[in-house]
């Protein structure tokens, strides 16, 4: 149904996907209100740099902000911030604020994003115990990395290894703690998690790999480092902790939604309730090129997801069907992945290219030959090539595939 230009269209959730949703609505035309409820206090901002540049103070401020603020004022947006939901009322339309007002909506979506996974050990909740999801996590570990001899970062997924590489790159003494056998090995596989480990391992990381950690230590109400199950400890006058996000599903639940590790969602981004829409982190939506719902924690998916949600609000015919895609720079390793791999859910890895110098191509294939994702690694300006080669659906010879005299363009075709 076209929507048209009647009723409120209201975002809850003022992170890039928010601003996103706001943006495209009024770029598609509607003249309506839009109103975008966020419960921090920081305009709409990426979240990428807060473990990378802007970690390293290579990076402004104000260059994290999606929008200025003088723009949500021109594009007529009701931009909320410091505002906490408290609730939303399907029956009755309506946002419930946690000051008791209340926000009928035509049309609602969900940004709500994702929460660090929190630490379950004793000493957890010590000074010194930091993690990294918003602005004010970020300038709260800048500040401490500076200060910090050594640090203990525990886990060993994208945001552990990239604040470690942030640590080492200022100068401390860096420990990494995982469970698993290497780092990243669940999403990666064994074959290009090893490139991790060996990247780290080059820049004087000690990583302590296979390990479970049994409490955090402390002097007084500081942190003084992190004992193991098998009773060693790691000293530290700073731990990160990055063991994974949690949607935040709690609104989406209390209204009735349906939810299944995030806010359940069709195509075009639906939810349950015909009005009500969802989309990034928060959002576990059907894929059309993968036949199942995908729960996609990364900056591009936010980037672009609310983009079809908002255009879905307004009655019009889409459907979100991008493949996934990620990004990393650690020390001088800067890389590219597309595509979605589950866990094990592959038959090889073929390299192309230069793998002890970091400079290569990595695909993983199903049994059939078929490419379901690739990682491009200091090597540039590939990306659009081999997300055509998974999108082609094409079972790609091994040989062609390592050669990198056949241009992968060609293999798509």
């Amino acid at each position: 149904m076209d929507v048209g230009n009647g009723g409120a269209h209201v975002i809850v959730g003022a992170s890039l996907g928010g601003a996103r949703a706001a943006e495209t609505l009024r770029g598609e035309g509607f003249d309506g209100p839009v109103v975008l409820i966020g419960d921090e206090d920081e305009l709409p901002y990426e979240r990428p740099p807060l473990s990378k540049d802007y970690l390293m103070g290579k990076s402004d401020r104000e260059k994290l902000y999606v929008h200025p603020a003088e723009w949500y004022v021109e594009k007529d947006i009701d931009l909320r911030l410091g505002t906490t939901v408290a609730g939303v009322d399907p029956a009755a339309s309506e946002v419930l604020l946690a000051d008791g007002d209340r926000i009928g909506y035509s049309r609602l979506l969900l940004a709500t994003g994702s929460s660090p996974r929190r630490l379950p050990v004793p000493g957890a909740d010590l000074d010194g115990v930091l993690y990294l999801r918003r602005m004010e996590d970020s300038d709260r570990l800048r500040a401490a990395i500076g200060e910090a001899g050594r640090v203990a970062v525990i886990g060993a997924g994208w945001i552990g290894l990239e604040t470690a590489a942030a640590a080492r790159t200022a100068g401390a003494e860096v420990t990494v703690l995982e469970m698993a056998e290497l780092p990243l090995l669940r999403v990666l596989g064994r074959e290009v998690a090893q490139v991790f480990a060996d990247l780290h391992a080059a820049h004087d990381v000690d990583l302590r790999l296979g390990v479970s950690v049994a409490e955090v230590t402390g002097t007084g109400e500081s942190v003084s480092g992190v004992r193991l199950a098998d009773g060693t400890h790691v000293p530290a006058d700073l731990v990160i902790v990055g063991i994974g996000i949690t949607p935040n599903t709690e609104l989406a639940a209390s209204a009735g939604l349906r939810v299944d590790d995030g806010v359940v969602a069709d195509q075009r981004l639906g939810t349950s309730d015909p009005a009500i829409y969802a989309a990034g982190d928060v959002a576990s939506a059907f894929h059309p090129h993968y036949g199942k719902h995908l729960r996609v924690e990364h900056w591009a998916n936010a980037r672009h997801q609310p983009v079809a949600a908002a255009k879905a609000m307004l009655g019009q015919d889409v459907s979100y069907d991008r493949i996934p895609y990620f990004y990393t720079d650690q020390y001088d390793l800067g890389m590219e992945y597309a595509g979605y791999v589950e866990p094990g859910g592959y038959d090889s890895v073929v390299f192309r290219g230069d793998k002890e110098r970091r400079e290569f191509i990595a695909f993983w294939l199903a049994a059939d030959g078929r490419v379901l994702a690739g990682m491009n690694v200091n090597i540039w300006d590939v990306n659009d090539a081999i997300t055509a080669l998974i999108t082609s659906g094409n079972a790609v010879g091994k040989q062609a595939l390592a050669d990198p005299s056949v241009p992968l363009d060609s293999l798509a075709e």
